[in-house]
C-alpha cells in the first residue's frame, strides 16, 4: 500500500467530507480555512438564566414579574451556584470556541444573608469571577429590575416615587461598578447591560412624563465614567402585564444610545412577531459605537424560544459579517426554556448561533457584492440561492473536530449521561 493510500486511510471520515467541501467553496472562491480562523475568534455570552430558570440566588422561590414567564418543569434545574457553574462547565465542553457568560444581579452568593440590591457589592460575585478566570473567559453583566417588591407594580427607574426610583438608580450604579470590576480583574470589558419592565398593561393617560423619568434615571445612573465597562441599553416591545405601553420603547432606547453614545441593544424577540432585526443592523451603526445582540426565538407572543437555525437567524449573521461589523458587535443568548433539558438548550441555541455565522462566513461574498455593483443581479440572485445548497456541514464539523468537541449530534449523548449520573440527582 502507497503512503498515499496509507495516509488517506488514516484520514477520519470528518477530514474526508471537509476536503471536498474546500475544493467546493474554493470554486467559488471562498477560502474555508480563513473561514474557519475567524470562527475560532467568536466569542458568545451564554445567560446564565437559562440553567434555573431565571430564579437567582437572592430568594429562593421568589416569583417572576417584568413581563418574564419561564414555562416548563423538566427535571434538574440549578439551585445552587455551584450547580449552576457544574452546569455551564458541561454545556461550555460541549460548544466549539471560548465563550463569556452573562450575569443577572440577583445570581450573586450572599452567604444566606438578605442583601437588598441597592446594596450589592462585588464580593457577592467574587467566586463567578474566580470560575471565570480559571475558565479563561469573561463575564457580562445586568442589574435585576424585577422579582422585587419595589418593582411590584411594573415601575423602576420611571417610578412616580422619586424614593424608588433612587433605590434603582443605585442599584444599576452599583451594577455598572460590579461589571466594571470584572471586567478589569478578567482583562476583559464587561457590558452592563440594563434593562426594565416599566410600563402599562392598558392604555395610558401620559406617555410622556415616565419616558422623562426614565431619562434623568439613566442619566444619573450612567453619570460616572468608568474604565472596562461597556454601557447597554435595552428596549422591548411589550410584556406581560405592560401589553399596551412600554416606557423603554425601541425609539426610546434607540435616541438614547445616540445622544449619549451608548451600547444599542437589540434583542430579536423585543419587536413585533414577524419583525426582524437584521434590516436595523446597519442603521443603528450609523449613529452608535457598539452593538449588543439577544438573539433569541420569538414564536407568537413569547420572544424567548430555544435558538435554531432559522433564516431569522442566518440573515442577522449575514448582516454582521458582510458588514465586518463584528469588531463591535457583543454576541450574547436571551432565551429560557425548562420544558427541555436546560443544558442542550444552551448547546442548541449557541451550536446553532456559531453555525449561522460560519455559514454567513462562507458566502462568496466578493462575487456577489461585484455582481451587485455592475448591475448584475441576476448572478447576485444565482449565487445567493446556489450558496444554500453549499456543504457548510462538513466545514462545520471540521471546527468542531479541530476544536475537541462532539461532531453531530454526538454531544446529546453526553448531555443524556449527566442527566443520569448528576440531574436526575437533584
Amino acid at each position: 500500500m502507497c503512503k498515499v493510500t496509507i495516509l488517506m486511510a488514516k484520514q477520519s471520515s470528518v477530514t474526508k467530507a471537509y476536503d471536498l467541501a474546500r475544493e467546493r467553496y474554493a470554486a467559488l472562491g471562498v477560502d474555508t480555512e480563513a473561514a474557519l480562523k475567524a470562527a475560532r475568534t467568536l466569542s458568545i455570552s451564554l445567560h446564565c438564566w437559562q440553567g434555573d430558570d431565571v430564579g437567582g440566588f437572592e430568594n429562593a422561590g421568589q416569583a417572576l414579574s417584568g413581563g418574564i414567564a419561564v414555562t416548563g418543569n423538566y427535571p434538574g434545574k440549578a439551585r445552587t451556584p455551584d450547580e449552576l457553574r457544574a452546569d455551564l462547565d458541561k454545556a461550555l465542553s460541549l460548544i466549539p470556541g471560548k465563550h463569556r457568560l452573562n450575569l443577572h444581579a440577583f445570581y450573586g452568593e450572599f452567604g444566606g444573608k438578605k442583601v437588598e440590591r441597592d446594596a450589592i457589592e462585588m464580593d457577592h460575585f467574587s467566586n463567578w469571577v474566580a470560575w471565570a478566570h480559571e475558565n479563561g473567559m469573561g463575564l457580562d453583566f445586568n442589574p435585576t429590575c424585577f422579582a422585587h417588591p419595589k418593582a411590584a407594580d411594573g415601575f423602576t427607574l420611571s417610578h412616580r416615587d422619586k424614593g424608588i426610583r433612587n433605590f434603582w438608580i443605585e442599584h444599576c450604579r452599583r451594577s455598572r461598578e460590579i461589571g466594571a470590576a470584572m471586567g478589569k480583574a478578567l482583562g476583559s470589558p464587561t457590558v452592563t447591560n440594563v434593562w426594565v419592565p416599566d410600563g402599562y398593561k392598558d392604555t395610558p393617560a401620559d406617555r410622556l412624563a415616565p419616558r422623562e423619568r426614565l431619562a434623568d434615571s439613566l442619566d444619573a445612573v450612567f453619570k460616572k465614567p468608568l474604565k472596562h465597562n461597556y454601557d447597554a441599553v435595552e428596549p422591548k416591545l411589550f410584556g406581560i402585564g405592560s401589553e399596551s405601553y412600554v416606557v423603554g420603547s425601541h425609539e426610546f432606547y434607540l435616541g438614547y444610545a445616540i445622544s449619549r453614545q451608548k451600547v444599542f441593544c437589540l434583542d430579536a424577540g423585543h419587536f413585533h412577531p414577524t419583525e426582524g432585526i437584521a434590516d436595523k443592523i446597519s442603521s443603528v451603526f450609523q449613529y452608535v459605537p457598539r452593538v449588543l445582540l439577544h438573539v433569541s426565538r420569538g414564536v407568537r407572543w413569547d420572544s424567548d424560544h430555544v435558538v435554531t437555525l432559522t433564516d431569522d437567524l442566518q440573515q442577522i449573521a449575514q448582516e454582521l459579517v458582510r458588514g465586518k461589523y463584528l469588531p463591535r458587535t457583543h454576541l450574547g443568548l436571551d432565551y429560557f426554556d425548562a420544558s427541555i433539558n436546560r443544558i442542550a438548550a444552551w448547546v442548541i441555541g449557541t451550536r446553532n448561533f456559531l453555525k449561522a455565522l460560519l455559514i454567513a462566513m462562507l458566502e462568496p461574498i466578493d462575487k456577489l457584492r461585484s455582481a451587485e455593483n455592475t448591475g448584475d443581479l441576476t448572478t447576485r440572485l444565482a449565487l445567493q440561492e446556489e450558496a444554500k445548497t453549499m456543504p457548510f456541514g462538513a466545514v462545520w464539523d471540521a471546527l468542531c473536530e479541530r476544536q475537541n468537541v462532539p461532531v453531530g449530534e454526538k454531544w446529546l449523548a453526553e448531555v443524556k449521561e449527566y442527566e443520569a449520573k448528576v440531574l436526575s440527582n437533584r
